[in-house]
């Protein structure tokens, strides 16, 4: 899930995630996708950079760990 909002300057950012996986699908570098987006601050860049998605990862586990108090 990629954030709604930079978390240093609260741009809106998440309208644009799908449109940067298209660019780097195509052959872009994340350069190249970042200023064809219009992204220019770096703590907007940032968070392009270095999000990874976990819900796949997490989405494995459902089931396994049990989050409800076993009682005596």
């Amino acid at each position: 899930m990629f954030p709604v909002r930079c978390f240093t300057c609260g741009a809106v950012i998440a309208h644009k995630w799908e449109e940067y996986k298209k660019l780097l699908s195509e052959g872009k570098s994340p350069r190249e996708a970042l200023d064809t987006l219009g992204i220019e601050r770096y703590c907007c860049r940032r968070m392009f950079f270095t999000h990874k998605s976990v819900v796949e990862e997490l989405a494995r586990y459902r089931g396994v760990i049990s989050f409800e108090e076993e009682g005596p």
